[in-house]
């Protein structure tokens, strides 16, 4: 009796330890032959990323180049060309739970020593369909936690992890068009029609990129506002928002077929007629979760001309502040409803914004914004408090070249906190919007890329929260620091982001937002992020990675890690 009961007991301890990935630097890490092995199976070598910083610390990096760095430390494309740099730098640094900082600064002066932080120390260079294929069967076999990095785009941290392996997609710049495509396994019958004009992009292919790529071809594709955001990444499996989405929908909206490599390590073709489920779930279900996506298939569109409308209005008063924000909100359904886009920032002190108008003359759309410019004219004096300006342009592209082709926001520690704001709600009571989002004292972001044609695409047809469907916006702020910024001030800015949660909730009871624009400390992701899509995207999460080799933060499946993601709780 005692012996089973020590043969039971010993059973539960195995079934209950948390099964760990292995890191870098443990005695499970594979060998140096093991590394040689794979090598032999890649068409270029091993990388071994470096922090960008590195540079800046001759004894961490000897052939780096300092000056390089400082100049284009805050240049979107010369970070994503980096494999251990990141947009936002916090997350090349790593916090113990004692409050210490791994991290390498730009500045050396700050009298920290450079170290590797959350970056990788060993990557792959991924140049073809084999690359991947061999690097996830090793991440396999050794139980590594394996890091997917594009350009480094992303909000939650998802593309490095320390101790990790990377795969690096960004060389995987293939851009093909196609003008009758047809997706593959399609119905052959007669007069079914599947053909698209369609733009296929590899993983490392940026929206700078593929929007000269549709250019040339006459064609305009829904992307996003970020030149240097990766157009097959985690942008498209998050849901995708653009300039183009009143007008065209979600990125998810205009997708046609992913090619793909699941953690089997075998290469699949993911559409509406092969791998239907994955292709739900690759559509909003989150990046990082479900496979390795090496190209996508876009649908294109007829350019046409677009109007801007841009506008800055400053406040003397709380009085002031809150009756130009109400009528601002009251004009947002109206304008979604016809199909408008745009973004702006706001404040207790003042408002700035831009609002784009697809197929809209300067004369109509001047009008349909004019009860709004007048009721801001009349409540801020006018004057240098109250300016705008209306200009036509003759395509999408022309007004990318001039707004959007440089990328801001790079290079600086942050984070943010965010919410969807309901269409109703923005029409039934537009003063509590606008309370709301006054309360906020970091002042707020809206991306006005919901509502027009996002908002007729059936919820059900994608894995892309629900909620997406009744929104017309995003509304989000942000939290920064500098380098060398002590734990405890970060914790205190972390904690702002919660209380500013906190206050945003009143947006939405459902407490929705968007998967690539959000926190990291949220307190049900699962509700927040994927809603009542949930359980189908867990159940699609583990046909395909029943391992559980792609998890990232707040992502799905990611409650049975533990905080780290590297050590299994269940």
């Amino acid at each position: 009796m005692k012996i089973a009961w020590l043969v039971l007991s010993l059973v539960h301890l195995a079934l209950s330890k948390p099964s760990c990935r292995c890191l870098y630097g443990e005695a499970c890490w594979p060998k140096e032959s093991d590394f040689s092995d794979l090598a032999l199976q890649l068409s270029q070598p091993l990388l071994y990323p470096k922090p960008p910083g590195s540079a800046c610390y001759p004894a961490n990096n000897p052939s780096g180049n300092c000056s390089e760095v400082m100049l284009n430390a805050l240049h979107g494309r010369w970070r994503s060309d980096q494999p251990g740099s990141m947009q936002a730098p916090n997350f090349e640094t790593f916090m113990f739970l004692n409050g210490t900082i791994s991290a390498c600064y730009i500045n050396a002066t700050l009298g920290f020593p450079c170290t590797q932080g959350s970056v990788p120390e060993i990557g792959v260079n991924a140049r073809t369909i084999q690359d991947v294929q061999a690097t996830v069967k090793f991440a396999s076999t050794h139980n590594l936690r394996l890091v997917v990095k594009n350009t480094g785009h992303d909000y939650l941290g998802r593309s490095t992890a320390r101790g990790g392996l990377l795969l690096w997609t960004h060389n995987l710049k293939n851009v093909s068009y196609n003008p009758a495509f047809v997706p593959s396994g399609a119905p052959p019958e007669k007069n079914y029609k599947v053909s698209f004009l369609a733009l296929t992009v590899g993983a490392g292919v940026q929206w700078y990129e593929a929007y000269d790529a549709a250019q040339a071809q006459g064609r305009v594709i829904v992307g996003g506002a970020g030149s240097t955001v990766g157009a097959a990444g985690g942008w498209i499996m998050g849901g995708g928002h653009s300039p183009l989405s009143g007008r065209h929908g979600l990125g998810v909206d205009n997708i046609i077929e992913f090619g793909v490599v699941t953690a089997d390590g075998a290469y699949r073709t993911v559409n509406a007629y092969k791998n239907p489920d994955l292709f739900w779930a690759l559509r909003g279900g989150g990046g990082g979760t479900y496979a390795v996506v090496l190209s996508a298939t876009y649908e294109t569109h007829d350019p046409v001309p677009l109007t801007t409308i841009i506008g800055q209005a400053n406040f003397t008063s709380p009085t002031i502040a809150k009756s130009v924000i109400t009528e601002f909100v009251r004009v947002h359904p109206t304008l979604a409803d016809a199909g408008w886009g745009g973004y702006s920032f706001l404040s207790k002190e003042s408002l700035s914004f831009a609002f784009v108008a697809h197929n809209v003359t300067v004369t109509d759309a001047s009008t349909a914004l004019e009860p709004f410019l007048s009721s801001a004219r009349n409540a801020t004096g006018g004057g240098p408090l109250f300016q705008s300006v209306t200009l036509p342009y003759d395509s999408f592209y022309t007004f990318y070249l001039e707004t959007f082709i440089t990328d801001g926001e790079v290079g600086t520690n942050m984070e943010l906190g965010s919410r969807l704001l309901p269409h109703d709600l923005s029409k039934q009571n537009p003063e509590k919007v606008a309370e709301i989002m006054l309360a906020i004292p970091q002042g707020v972001g809206i991306n006005f890329v919901a509502g027009g044609a996002v908002s007729k695409v059936d919820p059900e047809t994608t894995g892309l929260h629900p909620d997406w469907r009744k929104a017309i916006a995003l509304v989000f702020f942000i939290e920064g620091w500098v380098d060398g910024t002590p734990a405890s001030d970060i914790q205190a800015a972390r904690a702002r982001i919660r209380n500013g949660l906190d206050t945003l909730d009143g947006l939405a009871p459902g407490s929705a937002t968007y998967f690539n624009e959000a926190s990291l400390y949220e307190k049900n992701p699962q509700k927040t992020f994927f809603g009542s899509h949930y359980k189908k995207l867990k159940d699609i999460k583990d046909k395909y990675d029943p391992m559980g080799l792609f998890i990232v933060a707040s992502g799905v499946s990611s409650e049975d890690w533990d905080g780290s993601l590297n050590c299994r709780l269940n």
